[in-house]
């Protein structure tokens, strides 16, 4: 039997790359792994209510908590446990089925995998502004500050947990990187669907 394949998306936020990983994820009929993987990393390192409580009640206030603080708010040395154990269970997923990952350096995570295709979803500024504007109803401010926010952040979390990436140019270690506002989550979801065809032969 021949190895699972995975396919993994980074994006910037306002991009609507997870909307794109979801049509991907539908149009091949694989699992689409995203913010599960929270709830898994809870199960495994056995947390308490009482020591996720206060994550979890930012997060009900704020829906794009996670984005800004992918792994919590926490001592750099649960942090760096967080991390590990999220990605045993990105190895772990994708080991056992064909699959979509959405972000937490799944491409670096991944990186020894044979039969993986990472992809990195952007878009220009004023494109995901619109985009949180339009289909995130978020108010302009709010939007303007969430790009930064998140772009931040995303960043800081990429340079702390992926291993030599100086010299290395933002996600341009992907194997594609895709303009989201030139061809909208279909053909953007259709793009990545043909070169997985290409590429690893499903």
């Amino acid at each position: 039997m021949s190895e699972h394949f995975v396919i993994t998306i980074s994006r910037q936020f306002g991009s609507l790359g997870r909307p794109i990983a979801q049509k991907t994820a539908k149009m091949l009929g694989i699992y689409f792994m995203d913010r599960d993987i929270v709830e898994e990393t809870s199960k495994r390192m056995g947390l308490l209510a009482s020591e996720i409580g206060d994550r979890e009640e930012t997060a009900r206030k704020n829906a794009y908590y996670y984005m800004k603080f992918p792994l919590g708010i926490a001592p750099q040395s649960i942090e760096d446990e967080i991390f590990e154990v999220q990605s045993s269970i990105i190895r772990d997923c994708a080991a056992k089925q064909d699959c979509i990952i959405v972000g937490r350096c799944a491409e670096y995570v991944l990186k020894e995998k044979k039969r993986r295709l990472s992809f990195y979803i952007r878009a220009p500024y004023e494109a995901r502004l619109n985009n949180c504007v339009e289909q995130l109803h978020l108010k302009s401010s709010e939007a303007e500050r969430m790009i930064h926010d998140v772009d931040l952040a995303r960043a800081r979390y990429r340079r702390r947990y992926v291993k030599n990436l100086e010299g290395i140019s933002e996600y341009t270690d992907c194997d594609i990187i895709l303009d989201s506002s030139r061809f909208g989550v279909d053909k953007t979801a259709e793009l990545i669907v043909a070169s997985a065809k290409t590429v690893l032969g499903i």
